[in-house]
């Protein structure tokens, strides 16, 4: 008795996995490139710490004041926020050694960072105002609405915090970076970092300045 030829595989059997493979490739780029299209500069101040923590190898890892939850409690929409999204865990603040409620892990959030009038060739950092946990309908031409989300460690990310240098300007940066300390105590951190953000609120990094030097990502 004749057997029955195996039916050829299909090509899209093939062809399927690769081109949603590919998609996912391209999503990442296309959103960059559509941020930098219809984004609105701002200007995100870092938060002080200890230079030489900042470097890893060929990369630059940032904090900004944002970044940190006793800092964005203060300001109005926190608290609905957090009776919204509570978390079963407190966070614990060492600098006035308190529990405050806290939000959930993963949850979503954006902060409104207001324009401030820069007074020299250094761009002033945007001011933050209030925190929603949606975004923003209507907001003032000088304000932008930034997305971030709860790492699970009292603090906010933004996915703007690991910068890779370039090799040309590897050492250059780093040399900067680790001379980097405020003029005077209470200043603040020498580093400020400009970013594209777009309606959206998801944001690409443009720049870093520090101090007086500027450096292109």
């Amino acid at each position: 008795m004749e057997t029955n030829p195996e039916k050829p595989v299909s090509l899209w059997r093939f062809l399927v996995p690769l081109l949603i493979q590919a998609g996912f490739i391209l999503a990442v780029p296309a959103q960059a490139v559509y941020t930098l299209m219809t984004g609105k500069t701002a200007v995100l101040q870092t938060v002080p710490v200890d230079p030489y923590d900042l470097l890893r190898g060929y990369s630059v890892i940032l904090n900004y004041e944002i970044s940190r939850t006793s800092n964005l409690r203060k300001l109005p929409g926190w608290t609905e926020l957090v009776k919204q999204y509570p978390s079963p865990n407190k966070e614990f603040d060492p600098a006035n050694n308190q529990q405050y409620a806290s939000l959930a892990p993963g949850t979503s959030l954006y902060v409104i960072l207001e324009e401030q009038k820069s007074t020299g060739e250094v761009p002033q950092a945007w001011k933050p105002m209030r925190v929603s946990g949606e975004l923003p309908t209507s907001l003032n031409a000088n304000q932008i609405a930034l997305k971030g989300f709860v790492n699970g460690y009292n603090s906010i990310s933004y996915c703007l915090e690991t910068y890779y240098i370039p090799e040309d300007q590897r050492n250059e940066i780093n040399n900067d970076i680790s001379t980097a300390r405020p003029i005077k105590p209470g200043q603040p951190q020498p580093i400020v970092v400009e970013v594209k953000v777009n309606p959206q609120g998801n944001a690409v990094p443009l720049s870093m300045w520090v101090r007086d030097r500027q450096y292109n990502f």
